[in-house]
């Protein structure tokens, strides 16, 4: 309970003269009513359920480390207190507002629904971006309850002005101006500021209800009559209630400062939580930005839990001296008439080049469809066309598809691979125009898939571009439509659980090594939080009061927003201006600008979105192309490609996949040899079905089972029959399942893409269960079993989990295909564009080598003779192409200094000391040269080369002095240093180059660890116990394998795949996750070619890495001279590293979650 004074129980006579004075001078609201008619509802307050209240200040987590609550989580909870409206007022920041407006939208579903009889999901709602689940609220929401409107605006902190304003636009133009207005603020800050003056606000400020928030009320006066003087009746003053025990003399303080600057006052509850309950979050989130302990925190902690979200009667009682205030809220609401549906969105016309959007679509398409089809146009392809060209024209989208297309256009045009993926590929258009590869003879084209007459929003294409030269499109686009127009999506970065144990751990004053230990125990990017049997395991006790309390704010504060970061390519492109839409802000990389909402805020609000992804796999495929150029004077591009190699399906089935693009991973290896692909659909299939949706939906087993004719399809009747024929009765694309949702239970094709789109938000709202009884009493009706009936909406319910759409899985397989072509037919060339695409796909440059050298191709190693900065291709005697390790292989290395080398080199360096005067490399360069062995062409071993570049001088400036300091300046004497043994040259390879040509790590061990059976044998030993030890190169924890971990090790001879059942996971938990060199003792489990360790044991042999040789990067093993002229060694600070965190610096591995 607040205390307040006595006198508190009437209003107070200054605030029945200021209300009077203020509405019969000012008439703010444009009412004219005399002050009289106000008077008699000062003297009694008002009943607050008949008056209501709207709280027009509320700081979400959008405002980063302050707001305590999510935009979600406000807006249902205004829901549940009757509020008549709500305003999300972050801090120069529209971020979350889109938020809350989806989240509104979803209440007024479900009341709609609840009026029918359904029950309104007010518990367990759950944050879009985050996929954190949110608990409920203390109430429980009405049946159908009267929803608050949601007001859109921010808090304006302005650099020069002791008070905070509140904007609220009253319609569309306002709102325009206060999104220039924060773009302004934030294009001349630095990434995540803004920067205002009061002078913006006044040049922007017409059209906003500003209500002025006072700090100090000796200061607000004047900025508050200075603003109310430019915008009269637009200027109020929030009285905000302090907690402190004098809210009733504050009020007083603000009536009298309203009534000298002549501007109302209104009631706000500058709102920091939706409940009492995230108090203590709310002072985590003070420290976090304030950089101090909670022990620490002092006055800036919340004095108690006031600042959540009320509800008319506690407002009511707080301003009960001061009811005008209450009910002046609604008024500002009634006046802010703008609201986020009313943002309209034109296409760029830019691509029209003058004529008529859709004429030039027509056109366009007509003669793409002559270049697709040279010998003759299908009349089933017209008739594709004329359809899809009709809907675009009706739904105004021709201008979308010219834009995609003049990028694509573009890229091409300065020989940038690209490609469309997606639902795109299921339009006839995007084949035509070039945008998508895939033909319509290779899928089922569903067109409704891509653009559908009832969604009333643009569709969704997707570009992949090379990864090393996308940044050329996106500058592109910029300069052709001007960043005025056209800006990146945002993308939240959300707190996960390992920053969030590391972040609040440092909070509450837990030591680094406690809180490095509960981080370290969260596989991959968890939000489960700290688990307390894990904490026990570490020696910690859950049940201590902090440490309990820290795990729980820890589990509060995963999916809290932490700040925002670019898109990886979503483009918004507009006609206007793009800042009358939303703010736009700089991102952290040069040149890149980003606009504050992210795609799913862009799809809710049906604007354009193109997205302009990278793909590595599409750069490793120039290059490929660029080296068969080069080397075998053949030119290809992904249209000719041989199609339909029996090798190269004969390559696959072998499960020889390293590096193809979408089946390298060890789950697609491992189905490759069970489903023998032998035809391009097949790999649409390979490419969709080992996925969480088809797993989670149970078709995997029995497609299997089909394709090897051990099992006829479910007699589902020929209709259905005929939906998934191609797939021998098994669902497994979103098109299928909008097809049987038509064929079997007779939905509309509109009805059908709502069920599609509802599979996306399946884990989220819960919306397909909307969908379930009409799907299995639809198929009832048209006299199906209920047990089908069942199992066919079991079957796509499984898509909720990341189902493919067929288009999507057939733009991937080409890629498939054309990858493993390429590594059947260009071994060489394959393997060297994979290595100069890196980083990209499953395996690490050492495993691409390996694989290459498997497959009898030469791999030579750095030399500063020799290689470039690229890895290249070399002819050898017998005619066969060899691969040279270039300079980017080096550690450290720079692709500056790598040019310098090749541009200076002429006939060749005879010593390191030429290299230097020649190329004029820095020291540092020299030796990461040194310690790669790149000087061994000259003769030199690591050793020797380290000792002569580290005797490079400068040469002396002036003759003058040559005299008297000859004796210190001479030549460096002869010195014999020790050779390598063989394990330190594998260990000073992985250090400089993460890679050896020399030798396996195992090999060097295998003497001192007995007992173990190589991994080339693993085919052909007999069934039982085996022990076995490798490098750990991928770890792979899928979410739909139950928690089982699969682990892929490799010794001198091959891989082995190590399965761990999360029993086990947990009892050797620490070695499964961090062991760099495992051995694990098991059980062989075989299915053809495809061989299993099932683990029974495992253990952690990381430390015995270091037995091979001196790990250190710095150091050569000698002894150096003590003289002042001796080149010094330098400081060897990684010494002390553990060599177990030795080993994992030398040996990464490749983790996937």
């Amino acid at each position: 309970m607040i205390p307040t004074p006595a006198p508190t129980d009437t209003p107070s006579p200054f605030a029945l003269l200021s209300e009077a004075v203020l509405h019969q001078h000012l008439s703010p609201l444009g009412g004219g009513r005399a002050p009289e008619a106000d008077l008699p509802p000062l003297v009694t307050p008002p009943d607050p359920q008949e008056t209501g209240y709207a709280e027009l200040c509320v700081t979400s987590n959008f405002t980063f480390l302050t707001g305590a609550s999510h935009p979600e989580e406000l807006v249902t909870r205004a829901a549940e207190l009757g509020l008549a409206a709500i305003a999300i007022t972050d801090r120069n920041s529209l971020a979350g507002v889109v938020r809350a407006f989806s989240a509104l939208k979803e209440l007024k579903r479900a009341a709609e629904e609840g009026e029918a009889g359904l029950p309104i999901r007010s518990q367990q709602r759950q944050d879009p971006s985050s996929r954190q689940t949110h608990g409920g609220s203390d109430l429980p929401l009405p049946r159908a309850p009267k929803l608050p409107r949601l007001l859109t605006g921010c808090r304006l902190v302005l650099k020069d002005c002791p008070v905070d304003w509140v904007a609220l636009p009253t319609d569309r133009a306002a709102y325009e101006r206060l999104s220039q207005l924060l773009t302004l603020g934030k294009r001349r800050a630095e990434k995540g500021q803004c920067t205002l003056f009061t002078d913006d606000l006044l040049t922007h400020g017409q059209g906003l209800i500003l209500i002025a928030l006072p700090g100090d009320p000796d200061l607000a006066l004047r900025p508050v009559q200075a603003m109310q003087r430019r915008f009269p009746g637009h200027v109020f003053l929030g009285a905000a209630p302090r907690y402190d025990g004098s809210d009733q003399q504050w009020f007083d303080t603000c009536a009298r400062i309203a009534l000298r600057a002549s501007a109302p006052m209104v009631a706000v509850g500058d709102v920091l939580m939706h409940q009492a309950a995230r108090r203590q979050l709310a002072d985590v989130l003070t420290c976090l930005r304030e950089g101090c302990t909670i022990d620490r925190i002092g006055t800036r902690a919340l004095p108690n839990a006031e600042r959540r979200l009320k509800g008319p009667a506690d407002m009511a009682r707080l301003f009960r001296r001061h009811p005008a205030a209450l009910r002046r809220s609604l008024e500002i609401a009634d006046r802010c008439a703008f609201d986020l549906s009313d943002l309209s969105y034109e296409y760029p016309d830019e691509a029209s080049q003058g004529e008529p959007a859709q004429d030039r679509l027509d056109r366009l398409v007509r003669a793409g469809l002559r270049r697709r089809c040279p010998g003759g146009i299908p009349d089933r392809y017209y008739a594709l066309a004329e359809k899809e060209l009709g809907l675009v024209e009706e739904l105004g989208f021709a201008a979308y598809f010219l834009t995609v297309h003049d990028i694509v256009d573009y890229a091409r045009s300065i020989g940038i691979l690209c490609q469309g993926r997606g639902s795109a590929a299921n339009s006839i258009l995007c084949w035509a125009l070039g945008i998508t590869d895939v033909a319509p003879d290779m899928i089922g084209m569903v067109f409704e898939r891509f653009i559908s007459r009832h969604r009333g929003e643009p569709p969704d294409i997707d570009v992949d571009f090379e990864h090393e030269r996308r940044e050329e499109v996106i500058q592109w686009i910029y300069e052709r439509y001007g960043r005025d127009r056209a800006g990146l999506c945002a993308t939240v970065i959300h707190f996960r659980s390992r920053a969030a144990i590391r972040e609040v751990g440092k909070v509450m004053g837990l030591s680094q090594d406690v809180t490095a230990s509960l981080a370290g125990q969260i596989w991959g990017m968890s939000d489960k939080g700290a688990d307390p049997d894990r904490m026990r395991e570490l020696g910690l006790d859950p049940e201590d009061r902090r440490l309990a309390q820290t795990i729980r704010l820890i589990g509060e504060i995963v999916g809290f927003p932490r700040h925002l970061s670019q898109h990886v390519g979503g483009f918004v492109i507009t006609r206007g201006r793009l800042d009358a839409l939303c703010p736009i802000e700089n991102a952290a990389m040069e040149n890149r600008t980003v606009i504050e909402w992210d795609k799913d805020d862009i799809d809710a609000l049906g604007i354009l979105k193109v997205d302009i992804l990278s793909l590595g796999m599409l750069t490793c495929l120039r290059k490929s192309f660029d080296l068969l150029e080069e080397h075998d004077k053949r030119q290809l591009t992904l249209e000719t490609v041989p199609q339909e190699d029996p090798e190269t399906y004969d390559m696959l089935c072998r499960a020889d996949a390293v590096g193809v693009f979408q089946v390298e991973s060890r789950a697609q290896m491992n189905f490759l040899p069970r489903m023998r692909p032998r035809t391009f659909y097949d790999l649409v299939i390979e490419v969709a079905i080992v996925r969480p949706g088809p797993i989670q939906g149970g078709m995997v087993q029995p497609y299997i089972r089909r394709r090897q004719g051990r099992e006829q399809p479910e007699p589902f009747g020929p209709a259905l029959a005929e939906v998934t024929a191609k797939t021998l009765g098994v669902p497994l694309f979103q098109e299928q399942a909008m097809q049987i949702a038509v064929v079997g239970a007779g939905f509309t094709p509109e009805e059908a893409d709502r069920l599609r789109r509802s599979l996306s938000t399946f884990r989220r709202m819960g919306t397909i269960g909307v969908f379930r009884d009409k799907f299995i009493n639809g198929m009832l009706s048209n006299g199906y079993d209920p047990e089908i009936a069942a199992l066919c909406f079991s079957q796509i319910e499984g898509f909720a989990d990341y189902g493919f759409p067929e288009s999507h899985a057939a733009a991937f397989a080409m890629l498939t295909y054309v990858s493993s072509w390429l590594k059947r037919h260009h071994p060489a060339v394959f393997a060297c564009a994979l290595l100069n695409s890196q980083p990209m796909g499953f395996y690490a440059p050492a495993q691409i080598v390996r694989d290459a050298r498997e497959h009898g191709i030469e791999v030579r190693p750095v030399c500063v003779n020799a290689s470039h900065w690229d890895n290249k291709l070399e002819r050898r005697t017998d005619g066969a192409l060899a691969l040279r390790l270039g300079f980017r292989q080096i550690k450290g290395f720079r692709e500056e200094d790598a040019g310098w080398i090749v541009a200076a080199r002429g006939n060749g360096y005879p010593d390191p000391e030429s290299l230097w005067l020649r190329a004029g490399l820095v020291p540092a360069a020299l030796e990461r040269l040194a310690e790669a062995d790149a000087f061994a062409v000259q003769g030199l071993t690591r050793r020797d080369a380290l000792w002569a570049v580290r005797a490079i001088r400068a040469p002396k400036p002036l003759p003058l002095f040559d005299d008297a300091l000859d004796g210190e300046g001479g030549v460096e004497p002869a010195v014999t240093l020790p050779p390598m043994h063989l394990g330190e040259e594998v260990v000073e390879d992985y250090v400089a180059l993460r890679l050896s040509l020399r030798a396996h790590p195992l090999e060097l061990l295998r003497p001192a660890l007995p007992g173990l059976t190589p991994h080339a044998e693993l085919q052909t030993i007999a069934p039982g116990r085996i022990s076995v030890c490798g490098l750990v190169i991928t770890r792979q924890r899928p979410g739909t394998a139950s928690g089982v971990i699969f682990i892929t090790l490799e010794d001198e001879s091959g891989v082995c795949n190590v399965v761990v059942w999360p029993k086990l996971y947990e009892r050797y938990r620490r070695a499964v996750m961090g062991g760099r060199l495992l051995r694990v003792t098991g059980r062989i489990e075989r299915e053809g070619i495809v061989v299993h360790l099932i683990a029974e044991q495992v253990e952690d042999l990381s430390h015995r890495l270091a037995d091979m040789g001196h790990p250190l990067s710095d150091q050569v093993g000698v002894t150096h001279p003590v003289g002042d002229d001796a080149p010094r060694p330098r400081p060897s600070g990684p010494s002390a590293r553990h060599p177990r965190e030795q080993a994992k610096r030398l040996f990464p591995s490749r983790d996937f979650h």
